[in-house]
């Protein structure tokens, strides 16, 4: 099994986490396209790959939180598939493993009986977008061994359920269960990971309560050790995601000192 660190806001660059990953004896880092820093044209492959050789890690990468493959205008829309191309060539450059993604809920409209999402009202475009998403990560990943991992941010929908269910027949699509957004969401999700736990390849693993999730462990609920035995049963690589440095100290702490043979 593998672990790693997400990318730390305490750092200024990607060497001081792949510096403190090393450090620590973890095995990667996870790129965040959230953070200015970790666009592509900021990032170099040369510059990755010499990192890798540097500490002995390697990386994958999170693409921003908001991509949406079915946003309604076609600019918008072009942009983030051109984004997801320049990741799939940078991940190819770099031999980046996992490419880690949200399904975006899309926008809605707050009508007299409630709220209505518009990927529900238009689910058929939702779809039909969610399978040329599909064709285009195909093509692009080629023969590489890279998958294209979908993580659970909350309950998923009806339309969400529908495209995962295209998704997970691709060769190049998986999953990655984050517990800790599950744990806080009532674990919802978990019985439709389980039941696809063979499309299971990356886990953010971190600690939650009903109301706080990227906990360090024993300062949350959640059966921390239970999805340990998953993440290990299916060979997963997993993100200690807590975001600080020392909440990443303590996530290494407790893996040292589970009965699992981890380390």
């Amino acid at each position: 099994m593998y672990y790693g660190i997400p990318t730390l806001m305490e750092f200024e660059n990607l060497e001081d986490c792949a510096s403190f990953a090393s450090s620590l004896s973890l095995h990667f880092v996870e790129i965040s396209m959230d953070l200015p820093l970790y666009q592509t044209n900021n990032l170099s492959s040369s510059y990755i790959n010499k990192l890798k050789e540097k500490y002995g890690v390697f990386f994958t990468i999170h693409l921003p939180a908001f991509l949406n493959f079915s946003d309604f205008n076609p600019y918008v829309k072009d942009a983030w598939l051109k984004t997801v191309k320049e990741v799939i060539a940078f991940a190819k450059e770099t031999d980046i493993p996992i490419i880690n993604m949200h399904l975006n809920k899309g926008d809605y409209f707050t009508l007299p009986q409630g709220k209505v999402n518009l990927f529900d009202k238009y689910e058929d475009y939702y779809l039909e977008s969610a399978k040329e998403f599909i064709c285009l990560c195909e093509s692009e990943i080629g023969d590489k061994n890279i998958k294209i991992t979908v993580e659970n941010t909350g309950e998923y929908t009806s339309f969400q359920k529908k495209a995962l269910g295209l998704f997970l027949k691709s060769e190049v699509f998986g999953l990655c269960f984050d517990i800790g957004h599950d744990h806080k969401n009532g674990n919802k999700d978990e019985s439709f990971i389980l039941e696809n736990q063979n499309k299971l390849y990356h886990m953010h693993f971190h600690d939650a309560t009903k109301e706080k999730d990227h906990l360090p462990p024993y300062e949350g609920e959640n059966d921390l050790n239970k999805y340990l035995y998953l993440a290990n049963r299916v060979n997963a690589k997993v993100v200690l995601e807590v975001k600080t440095k020392e909440g990443v100290e303590k996530a290494v702490n407790y893996l040292i000192n589970t009965p699992l043979p981890l380390f």
